[in-house]
């Protein structure tokens, strides 16, 4: 990325046992993102000399527009996260001022950059990246684990060209035992579920894959329009039509229409008891795809970075030269604050926003086992969510709360959890990914 911009801090005993990690743990470079509440810059970590991406949020903007909760639950699911296809955490700490995430460095940037850059992407090269994200998907929807807001500018490429999931700040766990109400993520990429509030789980993921691959390859959307109403009537309504002048094969085609299907119960990858990955696995579009090796990150990506040139919007380093923003330093936290004393947001990131160490602390999961059914309507059960924002990012608060699985407030029938496949079970820790899309402008609710 480049010795650029470098803050330098005072030491650190790195190898007292006790010692929690902080921002003096690591040296600042370069701003390659931007988004609602803070900058995503390189830094390295001191003692092991290795680049991450730290994403930083402003707790006094973030408590402005209502994201404490999303931002604490972006935490914990990241937590519970570890795959080679995902932009994983391997710190977490907070000072007076910010929450920080410190994730994998992704140097190849994000597919919206790339798909701007060339106007459309080769049919052997979205294949790939699909399968690889196919895995992460499975992996995701096994720990149960919605993304909710798939698209190009969320996937981000790493040195090698490998494609990796990022951004989960609208992500939330679904249970087996209710459907999802909320409306959350980028509109163009909502599943009809989604968009005609019918209830929905995981296979919203599937469909958004479906979009994001159609997108890549035609450098447009298959559904549009220029108002939400008329957006939503597309996706509810419209056929899935191709390009007339469309250079794919017949199996791409029959793939894409195969993601996109309104109807989960046959969409490709929604099937039950983990038989909808091995229908992707099976796919004639993933013919030449060698599975095991794919999966270990062993296929030579058929597109590679070019890494002499920045692979992102190099103005987002712009601010701080600028002085347009406060520029990100080393500040030590105030000493023994009575957490009593403290606004009820500030304190619940002090509790909730926990340090984490992926070299000394075990990955744990916060989804709530055996939760119970809550009544229809009760407050509990209301799913968060925050108003929109400048972007296409819809998110609207759910009123009813999300409806138990008995009745005829759905016309489809939900898709159950997918069951481990033999294929996947990753825990590496990979450390040299990225971060968050610099594209990414909000932060829409659980």
């Amino acid at each position: 990325m480049g010795a650029v911009c470098c803050c330098s801090s005072e030491p650190v005993d790195y190898n007292a046992g006790n010692t929690e990690v902080t921002l003096y743990h690591f040296d600042l470079h370069r701003a390659v993102g931007k988004g609602a509440f803070g900058k995503v810059r390189v830094v390295e970590h001191k003692p092991t000399k290795k680049l991450y991406a730290l994403k930083y949020i402003d707790k006094a903007r973030c408590i402005r527009q209502k994201a404490v909760a999303n931002v604490i639950q972006e935490r914990r699911l990241l937590e519970e996260i570890d795959h080679p296809f995902i932009v994983n955490m391997r710190y977490a700490f907070q000072d007076d001022e910010n929450c920080f995430f410190v994730l994998d460095l992704m140097l190849g940037g994000d597919l919206r950059f790339h798909l701007e850059r060339k106007g459309f992407i080769n049919e052997e090269v979205v294949v790939f990246w699909i399968a690889e994200l196919s895995c992460a998907l499975e992996y995701l929807h096994r720990q149960k684990i919605i993304h909710r807001d798939i698209k190009p500018d969320n996937i981000l490429l790493d040195a090698m060209g490998h494609a990796h999931f990022t951004d989960f700040n609208v992500a939330i766990h679904y249970s087996e035992r209710r459907l999802h109400t909320s409306v959350a993520g980028s509109m163009a990429y909502m599943a009809p579920q989604v968009v005609g509030r019918k209830g929905y789980t995981w296979a919203i993921d599937w469909w958004s894959l479906g979009v994001t691959a159609y997108e890549l390859l035609f450098h447009k959307r298959p559904f549009d329009g220029k108002t939400s109403e008329r957006m939503t009537h597309s996706i509810m309504k419209d056929p899935l039509k191709f390009p007339q002048d469309k250079n794919v094969s017949e199996a791409c085609i029959k793939a894409l229409k195969g993601f996109i299907d309104k109807d989960p119960a046959t969409r490709l990858g929604c099937r039950p008891d983990g038989q909808g990955f091995e229908d992707v696995r099976r796919h004639p579009w993933f013919a030449g795809i060698d599975w095991e090796n794919l999966q270990n990150k062993e296929c030579q990506p058929p597109f590679v970075p070019d890494m002499k040139a920045a692979n992102f919007d190099v103005s987002h380093e712009l601010d701080e030269f600028l002085m347009v923003e406060k520029p990100l330093t080393h500040t030590k936290r105030k000493a023994n604050a009575d957490l009593d004393k403290l606004k009820p947001e500030l304190r619940e990131l002090e509790e909730k926003f926990t340090v984490y160490d992926f070299a000394h602390s075990r990955r744990m999961s916060y989804y709530p086992h055996n939760q119970p059914i809550v009544t229809v309507g009760s407050e509990s059960d209301t799913e968060r969510t925050l108003a929109p924002s400048q972007t296409a990012t819809v998110a609207e608060r759910s009123q009813a709360g999300s409806p138990t699985f008995d009745g005829a407030r759905h016309d489809y029938p939900m898709p159950e959890m997918p069951r481990p496949s033999h294929q996947s079970s990753h825990r590496s820790h990979r450390s040299s990914r990225p971060s968050h899309s610099p594209s990414r402008q909000s932060h829409s609710p659980s």
